[in-house]
């Protein structure tokens, strides 16, 4: 285990809670959709959001759940389809899954309140430790520490913490200071300040150490190492997997499956794939007719036989998404279908208009290629 090397912190370091509150009333941000409210219910929504993704791609998103789901009983009667729907685009689905269940439970155990005591924050889905402080702190004034992974950053260089700041040692040290280094008062202008330090100034490339307010007392400034803390996990390959997904299309329809809650894509609808996806691009036979090899359509006739016949076939533009933990290469085909057959709800599956595509709850790459291919109408049309 690496060593870790830290300035002495005590229970209560007054000047470094000053000097954080002081840039923030000066500095920071004031203007964000979700500031300047006591309402604990935004204040959730922005952090559930914010996890994990920029404040510029939450904005759109928050402003447009606020205005179909102004409160949490609205946001818990809503039908799970609504809220994945407009979630879709912003990545991470299991946070828009955990959001409407929260919802449902602070309503039915809460009576639609959320309470000012992280104890009891942390219990509901989707609220870790972190999120738990900075609700309670931002809403009700509560005396709590965050550590989201902008803090970690600040903390880390000022006090010249080495080692990777996700393994629980290090961890564990990071929560101890941020307990010790609370402010007696000013706890929601403290946070924010954390917050914005880490967002604005303390970046991870780029840093802007000339105006950051804690440089004088920065021991990665000090000692020449900003640009090595926090330290970084070691890199693993990025293993890579294939999907061959099929767009079938019939009476300006296009046959969806409910993907299950766990996994990716958790509780969206996306497209059927093959059961084999070992077929790629290159498996196609060249033709102005768009015919595929004897392989590939006799997979496609398997995989769509419970809903219908297919008449014509044809591989569409190969993509790839990138997730977390792993890159998914995507081979699409266009399947329209000379007869189809009832019973698509029996199987998970559902046929979706075409022109309600743009508001459905798809992933995103699903989307663009829907939406891609009606514009081109000639394909539709078929």
């Amino acid at each position: 285990m690496k060593r870790i090397v830290t300035t002495d912190v005590v229970s209560t370091d007054a000047d470094f809670s000053a000097d954080i509150i002081r840039w923030q009333l000066h500095f920071g941000r004031h203007a964000l959709p979700w500031q300047n409210t006591g309402d604990a219910y935004r204040i959730w929504l922005s952090e559930i959001m914010l996890q994990q993704t920029q404040v510029a791609a939450v904005i759109p998103y928050y402003q447009k759940f606020l205005e179909q789901f102004p409160d949490v009983q609205t946001l818990a009667a809503a039908p799970s389809e609504a809220v994945m729907a407009l979630w879709s685009g912003l990545g991470y689905y299991t946070r828009a899954r955990n959001l409407h269940r929260c919802a449902q439970q602070v309503v039915r155990e809460h009576g639609g309140v959320f309470s000012g005591d992280p104890a009891v924050l942390v219990g509901l889905p989707g609220i870790g430790r972190s999120t738990a402080a900075a609700i309670a702190a931002f809403a009700y004034g509560t005396r709590a520490a965050i550590l989201d992974g902008n803090v970690k950053r600040v903390f880390c260089r000022v006090f010249g913490v080495s080692g990777y700041p996700g393994s629980k040692p290090i961890e564990d040290h990071l929560w101890l200071l941020a307990q010790q280094l609370l402010p007696l008062q000013q706890v929601d202008v403290y946070t924010q300040g954390l917050m914005d330090l880490g967002a604005t100034l303390c970046t991870r490339t780029r840093p802007s150490c000339t105006r950051c307010p804690l440089a004088a007392r920065c021991v990665a400034l000090a000692t020449d190492r900003v640009h090595l803390l926090p330290e970084r996990k070691q890199k693993k390959a990025v293993p890579q997997r294939h999907a061959v997904m099929l767009v079938v299309l019939d009476r300006e329809q296009v046959l969806l499956e409910q993907r299950p809650d766990s996994g990716i894509w958790g509780g969206l609808l996306s497209l059927p794939e093959l059961a084999d996806n070992s077929a790629r691009q290159n498996d196609t036979v060249p033709s102005h007719q768009g015919y595929l090899s004897h392989e590939i359509e006799a997979g496609i006739a398997r995989a769509i036989a419970p809903f219908g016949e297919p008449d014509w076939s044809t591989a569409l533009t190969p993509f790839s998404h990138a997730f977390t933990h792993f890159k998914l290469h995507v081979t699409p085909y266009l399947v329209t279908l000379a007869r189809r057959l009832d019973g698509a709800a029996e199987h998970g599956h559902v046929w979706y208009d075409t022109a309600r595509l743009a508001n459905a709850p798809l992933p995103a790459p699903v989307k663009k290629l829907l939406l891609g291919l009606d514009n081109a109408r000639d394909l539709f049309s078929h």
